[in-house]
């Protein structure tokens, strides 16, 4: 009986302690008054789309209210988040503020990997992730291109990870490559499953067929590289064809 009554005082006590210090940090909360906002986008190398000072007037545009010496439980850091996560190539943003009442914004940024390029209207991009993003006016990201009247139909889509994992695939294992990034300037998708490669170094248009049996086509690729041109010239062909099993055609 005596053990009970002593665990009952003691958990008692300990529900007093939390509920007084659960009180004492709203009343500190409640004194904290905000006094900044500081924005930090977090970098990746070649990117730089988000721009802070764009982000920080685009907040202040939003929430006038800011300024010093308003209470901090008047700033509402969900809604600030909700909003920076709208602009354009933001992939996450985390808001929050710290004792002082200063708000930290931390900005990660969607990686663009390949531009598809439309000859009359907005070119746009494709991120690591599938998303379809716009372009900006003021950064162009050097990525190898996708052009042709299937690649510009992918510019209504929100993000084609679901609907086109096989293409993704393909423009990140190039985008991913060493050699294949830096040789593989563009691609030219005029239909669906006709996808053709163009080469910064020969002027032989590769066609692949569809977007598998990528390990396979790259490949012969390699063979095409490795024994046929310097046996026949990098002149001597205009067109090479993988996309069957077992075969290499060059015209």
């Amino acid at each position: 009986m005596k053990i009970r009554i002593k665990k009952s005082l003691v958990f008692t006590a300990l529900s007093l302690v939390l509920i007084g210090f659960i009180g004492f940090v709203e009343k500190k909360d409640s004194q904290r008054r905000f006094q900044t906002i500081d924005v930090r986008v977090k970098g990746i190398e070649d990117v730089y789309f988000v721009d802070e000072k764009q982000v920080l007037k685009s907040i202040m545009a939003e929430f006038p209210m800011l300024s010093a010496g308003l209470s901090m439980q008047e700033v509402n850091l969900h809604q600030i988040e909700k909003m920076v996560e709208k602009q354009g190539f933001v992939k996450n943003a985390e808001v929050f503020a710290d004792l002082k009442g200063n708000v930290r914004v931390e900005i990660t940024q969607h990686e663009p990997m390949a531009r598809i390029v439309r000859p009359t209207a907005a070119d746009g991009y494709i991120s690591t992730e599938g998303v379809i993003l716009p372009t900006s006016p003021t950064y162009t990201s050097r990525v190898m291109t996708v052009e042709g009247a299937f690649a510009e139909a992918l510019l209504s889509k929100d993000n084609i990870s679901e609907s086109h994992p096989d293409l993704l695939e393909l423009i990140r294992f190039i985008h991913e490559d060493e050699f294949w990034s830096a040789q593989i300037t563009g691609l030219d998708i005029p239909r669906k499953n006709d996808i053709r490669l163009y080469q910064q170094v020969g002027r032989q248009v590769i066609e692949i067929g569809d977007a598998t049996d990528l390990e396979e086509k790259f490949k012969k690729i390699n063979l095409f590289y490795e024994q046929i041109l310097p046996a026949k010239g990098w002149n001597a062909y205009s067109r090479v064809n993988v996309k069957y099993k077992g075969q290499i055609v060059c015209e």
